[in-house]
């Protein structure tokens, strides 16, 4: 928690506060984070409750975000060149193995099954 600045430090304490209410299926306004937010005596700027109940206002909303993979992520770095050589190399191995395990999932037909 030390390494996160002040805004995700706040972003973070308002999503708990709406898994809380999804948990216990109470209703998903700002008024209520905000209440969860003062018991817990924390403090955010006063437009994170708003923009997170708008976005996440139904139960739906929250477990659609949470039942889906994660967001689409960075391009990666540059990474080290002796390393991305030899993951290079693993790469280039591993569709071969790939095909060997579906020859031998052969399962002789199946077509003719009805």
């Amino acid at each position: 928690m030390d390494k996160l600045g002040k805004q995700q430090k706040e972003e973070l304490a308002t999503a708990l506060c709406i898994l809380a209410l999804y948990d216990g299926e109470a209703e998903i306004s700002a008024d209520q984070i905000n209440t969860l937010l003062d018991a817990a005596n924390i403090e955010v700027e006063a437009f994170y409750p708003i923009i997170f109940a708008n976005f996440l206002s139904t139960p739906k909303k929250i477990l659609d975000l949470i039942c889906s993979p994660g967001g689409t992520g960075g391009g990666g770095g540059g990474g080290g060149g002796a390393a991305a050589a030899g993951a290079d190399a693993a790469a280039e191995e591993a569709p071969k193995e790939e095909e060997k395990e579906e020859e031998e999932m052969d399962l002789g037909g199946g077509m003719d099954m009805f």
